[in-house]
């Protein structure tokens, strides 16, 4: 069984296409369950009206088969809380320009 240390890890390899920026940096996982057969994630997106919530969840789906053959993996969009600038990590404010 992976940790939830591992897969985060790993998702940090799924990159926001109009960010240019991880989606773990960004704050947008706000879930990691890894449970014994099926991961559960519950993640967000920066606005409801983004169209990439197929690409980021393939891409999720992909990371996670590749470096840690988890094929078992379940999701939730979820919009509560709500996403915003403070869910950023430090190195996404720096590499953004916001104030640490």
């Amino acid at each position: 069984m992976n940790n939830k240390r591992e897969i985060l890890d790993s998702l940090k390899k799924v990159i926001d296409p109009e960010i240019g920026i991880n989606i773990v940096d960004l704050g947008l996982i706000y879930k990691v369950d890894p449970g014994d057969e099926v991961v559960y994630i519950e993640f967000t997106l920066t606005s409801p009206g983004c169209p990439l919530a197929d690409i980021i969840e393939a891409d999720i789906r992909r990371v996670l088969r590749d470096d840690l053959d988890i094929t078992g993996v379940e999701m939730n969009l979820v919009w509560s809380p709500p996403w915003n600038l403070d869910f950023l990590s430090e190195e996404a404010r720096l590499e953004l320009g916001y104030p640490i």
